[in-house]
């Protein structure tokens, strides 16, 4: 039977996730209300505005549920999902607090200073076979607990305009929950999708 993954779909990049699963051959369905997470397996928080879907989450009465959800079911959010998944982002604002992860918002600065890069991720990449990343007004993952698990850090020679931010985190995993300061989804690599996929089964 076909995994069913929800992508939240109250802002933000959506849609390219929705593809990317349904290519993978998962039932790919969009998330705005709580009752729509019954009978998923999964859900991915996408890059968007953090705030904006923090307190649209609020509004759709759907931060409680997401919480829920998250404790027994695989979480993955990229970029501002990351940051709704912290405990702690610095600032202000709705956040889900499943993930023991304490982010920087728009660590690199504006979107004129978006970059790519080549990452090693432990989980999934070899030195032969990089992740290509895109990052684009990223958060930073500036520390985690003990039960997470660093997955990616940026090279020290990652060529952007703060180069005292190589060697810093970028992805994490916690048991089911994943992390991603880059957005893997606006790749045509699907590796990343993929071990989404096996969390969630």
């Amino acid at each position: 039977m076909a995994l069913r993954i929800g992508v939240l779909a109250l802002q933000g990049a959506f849609a390219e996730h929705q593809v990317a699963l349904t290519r993978l051959g998962a039932v790919a369905t969009q998330v705005r209300l709580a009752q729509e997470l019954e009978g998923l397996d999964g859900l991915i928080i996408p890059g968007g505005e953090s705030t904006t879907m923090g307190k649209l989450a609020l509004d759709f009465g759907l931060l409680e549920p997401l919480r829920i959800f998250g404790q027994t079911h695989a979480i993955w959010g990229t970029c501002a999902g990351a940051i709704l998944l912290s405990r702690d982002a610095r600032r202000n604002q709705p956040l889900l607090g499943l993930m023991d992860v304490t982010v920087e918002r728009n660590a690199f600065g504006r979107q004129t200073e978006s970059f790519e890069v080549d990452l090693n991720v432990s989980a999934l990449s070899t030195p032969e076979r990089p992740f290509h990343a895109v990052f684009i007004r990223a958060p930073l993952i500036e520390s985690v607990g003990p039960t997470v698990q660093t997955l990616a850090i940026l090279p020290m020679d990652y060529a952007g305009r703060r180069p005292d931010l190589g060697g810093k985190i970028v992805a994490a995993q916690q048991g089911r929950l994943l992390a991603t300061s880059f957005h893997p989804e606006l790749t045509p690599d699907d590796r990343f999708h993929r071990y989404f996929m096996e969390l969630a089964a």
